[in-house]
């Protein structure tokens, strides 16, 4: 979907403009962030590889980033790993 509008815009001559307003953002900021708008962390996954009842592998790059973001916010990490 991306890809066709980034096409239709040049084709038409209209600028695209990419609003990421978290990209400058540590995990841990992310974290924090997240926390004082009351994002319930339980019902997220970041895990590759999670298993159909949703439990975290715990070893893959998603889960060591997602556990030292957790880690560095000081906010308790609700994720479900299989470990």
């Amino acid at each position: 979907a991306m890809a066709n509008l980034a096409t239709k815009a040049g084709v038409t001559g209209q600028r695209l403009h990419i609003h990421a307003p978290i990209i400058a953002l540590s995990k841990a900021d992310i974290i924090r962030r997240g926390t004082e708008l009351g994002v319930d962390y339980s019902l997220t996954v970041s895990c590759y590889q999670a298993d159909e009842d949703g439990r975290a592998c715990g070893r893959c790059d998603a889960c060591r980033l997602r556990r030292a973001g957790f880690e560095a916010a000081g906010v308790p990490d609700p994720t479900p790993y299989v470990f």
